[in-house]
């Protein structure tokens, strides 16, 4: 069987990273992971990143980074990540005016395409970071199926989150084989409770940064509450075995929210449990 590379999304342990981003590294890589995913860097320099992830031997996979609004800044984007070694930046939200339907989605579209093609020609590949947003229909289909039809493979490809592919009534496993050949990451994403007109995640700014939007909430004022991978209603083998089967090379853990738990405690969890079921 192919090799399942593990990653953790720093995002869920953004306090933590805030204060010490070398000791969260050094931790990580302690637990078994492979490599990290960041979303946004501290205030810390590409060199300093590079440096730490060089003492930590960790792999940077990918970065959760908004698209630039100037072609300067998807250039000076670029640089930072081809000097950490990603070789992946994904988009991790849109806003309600720029999401599929919305009034700018045709150029959030137009963005996808220039920001993506300069990626390619850097080495550096495009994703996109799905929420249950995306699951609108739009001229027949999902958006999130739109807006991979409206971009090209080459330009774009696949970070499918597997807890907002669920939440929004698909199976993820399915979702992930629908993407064959497109889906180099997946996000591994756990969580127990029903959908119920709130918005249960936290969200990432569009410049890639963190904004907490109720880690440690009370669990009777959410619509569900977000586990470590494999303490939830999710069928990881499942999930594994698609993603394998797509293509997919790294699979990222990611906890958005941990209540009384430390998300450091959940991440040991979470690469715990994979590695209980061979991973």
């Amino acid at each position: 069987m192919k090799k399942a590379y593990i990653g953790y999304q720093i995002y869920s342990a953004r306090e933590e990273a805030e204060k010490d981003l070398l000791s969260v590294l050094k931790q990580l890589a302690e637990m078994g992971y492979d490599g990290v995913e960041f979303a946004g860097f501290y205030g810390y320099s590409a060199e300093e990143i590079k440096a730490m992830l060089k003492e930590t031997g960790l792999k940077a996979i990918s970065s959760h980074a908004g698209i630039p609004a100037t072609v300067e800044g998807m250039f000076e984007s670029i640089a930072f990540h081809k000097t950490i070694g990603c070789e992946y930046i994904a988009i991790p939200y849109l806003d309600e005016a720029h999401r599929p339907g919305a009034e700018h989605f045709a150029e959030t579209l137009r963005k996808i395409w220039r920001f993506g093609s300069l990626c390619k020609e850097a080495g550096i590949q495009l994703l996109y970071h799905n929420h249950d947003f995306e699951f609108i229909k739009l001229s027949g289909q999902y958006g999130l199926d739109f807006m991979y039809d409206a971009v090209c493979p080459e330009i774009l490809k696949t970070e499918l989150d597997c807890c907002w592919v669920k939440y929004a009534g698909e199976n993820p496993a399915d979702y992930i084989r629908k993407y064959t050949g497109r889906a180099p990451i997946v996000h591994l994403k756990d969580y127990v409770g029903q959908k119920d007109g709130k918005q249960p995640y936290a969200l990432i700014n569009t410049d890639g940064s963190g904004k907490d939007d109720g880690a440690g909430a009370d669990a009777e004022s959410i619509a569900f509450e977000f586990r470590p991978v494999g303490y939830g209603c999710q069928d990881v083998p499942s999930l594994i075995e698609a993603g394998l089967g797509a293509g997919a090379g790294w699979f990222i853990v990611e906890q958005d929210q941990w209540y009384d738990r430390h998300p450091l405690e959940a991440a040991k969890m979470s690469r715990d449990y994979l590695k209980s079921i061979g991973i």
